[in-house]
Parts: structure tokens; sequence; C-alpha cells
């Protein structure tokens, strides 16, 4: 009798796992595969098990330093995968853009989250309701990195306000992978209403993609 595959469920090598969005690179262990995700300043100290890791691609290149300074080789891909968002949403059936008619939108990192009034976004909220929103905005602002990176795959203007509880690596690596070596930092939402607009990010969706591990989903 011969066993049947489910080709819908990966099929990992014992104790494989892919490691793929966020500063989560210090929670890898054996040979987890590294596909986009990134090293947390935060957690420097933490990253003493990660020689045998198989990394594809990192979020930006403060991230491939660190791991190279340890040994672990890394290729020069870079890119955050939630860039891919838009490359993933079914596009709009008569092909017109989205229509922006919220002005301003301001997404706190979730440790920085307090009450800003109707233009403040709550980080915890669903998926599809951020994404809807953000995308709607003609700018948006706050300490939330993947409030920035989902505005900006969408083409929508984003300026960082300067976190109260993160350190500024992660941000420095999306930056960095997305070819920017400056950007704004604001201190308020205030500031960052009147904050020249950055350079939008040089990213190649293709690297990214031609990346992403299938061979875990292989037999």
């Amino acid at each position: 009798m011969v066993a049947r595959l489910d080709l819908a469920r990966p099929v990992f090598p014992r104790r494989r796992r892919l490691v793929a969005i966020g500063s989560v690179i210090h929670l890898a262990r054996g040979k987890d595969v590294i596909w986009g995700a990134g090293v947390n300043g935060k957690m420097l100290h933490a990253l003493g098990r990660v020689q045998t890791l198989d990394v594809r691609a990192v979020r930006g290149p403060r991230t491939r330093e660190r791991l190279l300074s340890l040994g672990v080789p890394c290729p020069p891909i870079y890119g955050d995968p939630a860039l891919l968002i838009p490359h993933l949403m079914q596009a709009d059936h008569d092909g017109r853009p989205q229509e922006r008619d919220i002005a301003l939108t301001h997404v706190p990192n979730l440790n920085d989250r307090e009450s800003h009034g109707p233009v403040t976004l709550d980080p915890r909220s669903s998926l599809e309701d951020c994404i809807d929103r953000i995308r709607r905005s003609e700018l948006v602002v706050g300490s939330s990195l993947h409030g920035v990176i989902i505005a900006e795959a969408f083409g929508v203007p984003a300026i960082l306000i300067a976190p109260k509880h993160e350190d500024m690596f992660k941000y420095e690596d999306y930056y960095g992978g997305t070819g920017r070596q400056s950007f704004q930092v604001a201190g308020s939402i205030d500031e960052a209403v009147n904050a020249e607009l950055n350079d939008p990010p040089v990213f190649d969706p293709a690297a990214l993609m031609g990346a992403f591990p299938v061979d875990l989903w292989r037999a």
C-alpha cells in the first residue's frame, strides 16, 4: 500500500521551520529557513545559536551584516515579505487605482498605542481592516514598522514617528534594504505631517519571491 502525500501541507524536515517576517531571527533554531525576517536590535545577545540557519533572504543589510559577523552565510537579497502584499491581493476588476479618501492615518507600534482620536488605526485591528485603511490614506505616519511598510508597498507616502519602546535597528534595516541610507524620523504626528517625504522604496519583488523556499513544500 502506497502512502498518499498531502501537498497542501508543508513537508518539513524534523525541527525545520520557515521564519519569514518580523524581528524574530533570535527565535530560530537548528536548520530553520530564514526568508525576509530580521534581527531584533533589543535581542542581539540572543543570537548565539544561529550558525546553522539556512538563510534565503533577510529584511535588510543590517541583519545581513550581523549574521555574517556570526559566521552565518547570508545572500544580499533584501525585503520584508509585507512588501509583497499588493502582489498577492486581487487587482481591481476595472483596473482603476485605489481611491485615497482618508487624509491621514496614524499607526503606532503595539507598545506605543495610545488614544489619538479618529486618525489612529489600532494595530490590533484585523489584517483586512489595517490594509484597507492604509491603502486608502493619502499619508501614513507612526512608529509601526509594518504600518510604514504596507503604506509604501501600496505607494502611499509614510513618515516614521520615533518609537518610545523600540530599538532603531529594525527601522534602519528596512530602509537600508529598500535603498535608503537616510530617512525622516518625526517626534510627533504634527511633525510627521509637516515633514519632507522620503524617497520611495527601491525594491525588486522578483528577487524576494524567487528566494522563497518552495523546497520546504516538496517531498
